[in-house]
């Protein structure tokens, strides 16, 4: 059998035993999924057993997942409830927490190009990860998790954007002018999706939902790829359209098939979580520097110090500009949920180390503090607002608008 079909069969291996190891260590300590599949990547890799290797194909298909991933980030945030005083605090912390995050990043990177990557993954939120932690503890619909949501949603699109104007390689008034021109069609396709759609689209839907056909799911799969490829014509990360695909996925659901709409994100949430979104994450462990980590030096002291900045550079302008209206409590566990990142920081590295931008053992590092902080900040989170109640939802920012 060829590398690529054994990597294959590794890689879908771990991805079905991931969930029942994240199972039966969940009823007593809850563990995200993403870690079982990173240590099970990191465990049949090139440092551990040498079971498995990428090549092309398996590299072709971890790009795929990375572009769901980011998907279905775009897809999870309702910007309906994110606006007003909470949306303007959430977007200064995250602009003040991208200054820090560069100065940093320059300082410890010793370069502009290696300091952007590590500054902007200092700055990203886990918002895919902290969502399920909030609904289980039934926090998501109370005011605290409304205002988390507004944080998390600016922690993901933020950094998506920094990479677009920072890491493009063109000048800033260059990266800026095309920006402008992504904003203004992603703006005419919202516009687009918020017009009625005609009474034979639903029927389609409708109609094709349990046959072969699936007329939705490709028509997502449309929408997806006409926003991938206008990024990438115009020299922007693909990453960029995969967001605001999701963004524009959800307005078109929401109008033309509201019934349907949460069936049809199952099935693609069954493509991506069910087989390419894993890959990716099997495939960052497999590509994860475990040498350069257990070296020690410059590489291992690097993974504490990433720990403590993503609190201080990410979760310090959160603290001072919470809502007035949270208490103490609930001001220490946004601070946690916020500075909890994994996802867009194993992003942003193989992008870092693809470009050769940073070195193998300045991502291992920052990953493995993202492992760290998704294992611990939401339990130390959960743990500190236990006593807490969750409050109704209110419009965050009331009528204010952005």
């Amino acid at each position: 059998m060829s590398q690529s079909g054994t990597t294959l069969i590794l890689i879908m291996a771990i991805a079905v035993l991931a969930p029942l190891l994240a199972y039966g260590v969940g009823r007593k300590l809850p563990v995200p999924l993403v870690i079982f599949e990173i240590l099970l990547g990191i465990l049949v890799g090139p440092d551990v057993l040498d079971w498995a290797h990428t090549d092309a194909l398996i590299d072709g298909l971890s790009q795929l997942g990375l572009t769901m991933l980011i998907f279905l980030a775009g897809y999870e945030i309702e910007f309906g409830k994110v606006r007003g005083d909470t949306l303007r605090r959430s977007v200064w912390a995250w602009l003040i927490a991208l200054a820090l995050g560069l100065a940093t990043g320059v300082l410890l990177g010793g370069g502009y190009t290696d300091g952007v990557f590590i500054g902007v993954a200092l700055t990203s939120t886990a918002l895919g990860t902290v969502l399920p932690v909030l609904r289980d503890a039934g926090d998501l619909r109370g005011r605290f998790g409304s205002v988390v949501m507004a944080f998390g949603a600016v922690g993901e699109f933020g950094p998506i954007i920094a990479m677009a104007l920072l890491l493009s390689g063109r000048g800033a008034g260059e990266s800026t002018a095309l920006l402008a021109v992504f904003a203004a069609l992603t703006a005419g396709a919202v516009h687009w999706a918020l017009r009625p759609r005609p009474p034979w689209f639903s029927r389609i839907i409708a109609k094709t939902l349990h046959t072969s056909g699936q007329f939705a799911v490709r028509f997502v799969f449309l929408l997806l790829a006409v926003m991938l490829g206008a990024s990438q014509a115009l020299g922007l990360d693909i990453l960029l359209g995969a967001f605001a695909a999701g963004l524009i996925t959800r307005l078109v659901l929401t109008g033309a098939a509201p019934e349907s709409g949460p069936e049809i994100l199952e099935k693609i949430e069954g493509v991506g979580f069910g087989f390419l979104v894993p890959v990716f994450f099997v495939v960052t462990g497999i590509e994860f520097d475990l040498a350069s980590l257990l070296d020690g030096g410059r590489t291992l002291l690097l993974l504490p110090v990433f720990l403590l900045l993503f609190l201080v550079v990410r979760g310090g302008p959160i603290w001072f500009l919470a809502p007035r209206d949270l208490d103490r409590k609930d001001r220490g566990g946004l601070v946690l949920y916020g500075s909890t990142a994994l996802p867009l920081v194993v992003a942003i590295t193989t992008i870092g180390v693809d470009d050769k931008a940073m070195t193998a053992g300045e991502a291992a590092a920052l990953v493995g503090a993202g492992m760290v902080s998704v294992l611990v900040f939401p339990l130390i989170a959960l743990k500190s607002r236990s006593g807490a109640k969750a409050r109704p939802v209110e419009a965050i920012g009331g009528s204010e608008s952005w």
